[in-house]
């Protein structure tokens, strides 16, 4: 599974990306043909409290699947984004194994 992480106006911290590849690696036990994961930060102007948008875009055959949030970090709200996929990717199986 390919990961791509896209900070857009602003430079990715080694740690949030490895924090990003952890979070996302925890996908495959939901659906394990998961061919790549996109990942889009950026900061969301005025500087209020909660500024920090992440959007993750799952590819998988036929279709995709995304989750954006706005937090106050981007931890969290990479955080919430996996848990929305982790839950879409669950229905996405059984509507598979339901054809």
């Amino acid at each position: 599974m390919e990961v791509r992480i896209q900070s857009i106006h602003f430079d990715a911290s080694e740690q949030l990306q490895s924090f990003i590849q952890k979070k996302t690696a925890k996908l495959e036990k939901y659906y394990d043909d998961i061919k790549k994961v996109e990942v889009s930060l950026k900061v969301v102007k005025p500087e209020t409290a909660e500024n920090k948008e992440a959007g993750v875009k799952v590819l998988v055959p036929n279709g995709e699947l995304y989750a954006n949030k706005i937090c106050d970090t981007f931890e969290e709200a990479i955080d919430v984004c996996i848990d929305a996929l982790e839950k879409q990717l669950v229905k996405y199986k059984e509507k598979l194994r339901n054809k």
